[in-house]
């Protein structure tokens, strides 16, 4: 059960970029809770599985002795989530999902980028959680943190457009 949780489903299995494939199986999970749920109950979600995350990868990396096994994903869900949570925190009817205005389908696929980047990149205060945090803090640290700064970067990028799109 330990090792479903924590390559996500096995999508952390993948011979090729474990962490995208990660983030591309956390998106539609986490943009299925915002449609049917609100940007409160995805934030809740991402803050419970950080903690459980935490607790597992924690007991992981003592009886293995690996630290930050690429094949572990379940970090990319919560920095994915994180980043949905606080960039398209819309509420719209499935039907409207595709719709451009509304920004929730632009906002979403922004913040899958966005958090990539960080993610793969690490600048700032997310290389040095990656480095110096030890234990299930430094895994699934620098991914909260990149989420955060994705949904933050996402959200500003959306009201810019709106605004010059009114000028």
């Amino acid at each position: 059960m330990n090792w479903f949780f924590l390559t996500l489903g096995y999508s952390g299995l993948s011979p090729k970029a474990p962490g995208t494939m990660g983030t591309l199986v956390s998106l539609p999970l986490g943009m299925a809770i915002l449609l049917y749920f609100d940007a409160t109950t995805l934030f809740l979600a991402a803050l419970l599985i950080s903690v459980i995350a935490i607790k597992v990868i924690n007991k992981y990396e003592e009886e293995s002795g690996n630290h930050d096994d690429k094949r572990i994903v379940i970090d990319e869900l919560a920095g994915m989530w994180f980043a949905l949570s606080v960039a398209p925190a819309t509420s719209v009817a499935f039907s409207e999902v595709t719709q451009l205005q509304n920004g929730f389908l632009v906002q979403s696929l922004l913040a899958f980028v966005l958090f990539r980047y960080f993610d793969i990149t690490k600048p700032s205060i997310i290389g040095r959680i990656d480095r110096e945090a030890k234990g299930g803090v430094g895994v699934m640290g620098d991914d909260i943190i990149a989420g955060f700064a994705a949904g933050i970067t996402t959200a500003m990028l959306w009201q810019g457009w709106l605004y010059i799109d009114t000028l």
